[in-house]
């Protein structure tokens, strides 16, 4: 069976980030904890399914993704900042999950959530980074087509609406070190 619309696909693969000889392993898929995703529902980077469009279980696949495809360039306008006092927590800053690096659930005006890690912390003001973990970085994957079916209703409860896994995706869990 090729993949397709509406069918689950599960891949296993190594992401490596960079160029040239500076590449760094990323993220890793295996047998054991593979990705798994019904194809075209928009769970995926749009250029990730077009590069594994067709293939059937059992092929191979080495392609890369450029920022432009993937996560896009690194906009030093998406580093914020915001006041300290946002950061308080029964009225002193939570320097126990505010730190350098670490990654931080937060609402936007519009009620939207987004994930923004700190990217330094100042007297008065926290310096969010609200840019995706992998902007600006060009992706590099192989890796091999395990398994393509159509999904039955286990596969469907399996995700439960959240198909955003890995960083194949729009989402970032299990990016390993570079997704926060």
């Amino acid at each position: 069976m090729n993949i397709s619309t509406n069918k689950f696909v599960s891949v296993t693969y190594d992401l490596n980030v960079g160029d040239g000889d500076e590449r760094e392993l990323m993220e890793r898929a295996t047998a054991q904890r593979p990705l798994e995703f019904i194809f075209g529902t928009g769970a995926m980077l749009p250029a990730f399914e077009e590069e594994l469009n067709g293939l059937t279980e059992g092929a191979e696949f080495i392609f890369t993704l450029t920022p432009d495809k993937a996560y896009g360039e690194y906009e030093a306008e998406n580093l914020i900042e915001l006041p300290k006092t946002m950061f308080e927590v029964d009225g002193q800053f939570d320097d126990e999950n505010v730190i350098e690096g670490s990654t931080i659930p937060m609402i936007d005006s519009n009620g939207q959530r987004l994930m923004g890690s700190v990217h330094e912390i100042r007297e008065d003001v926290v310096i969010m980074d609200f840019n995706h973990p992998l902007a600006g970085e060009t992706l590099h994957f192989s890796g091999k087509v395990i398994d393509v079916h159509e999904p039955t209703s286990a596969d469907m409860a399996k995700f439960n609406g959240d198909m955003h896994d890995g960083c194949g995706s729009g989402g970032c869990e299990g990016c390993g070190g570079g997704c926060g």
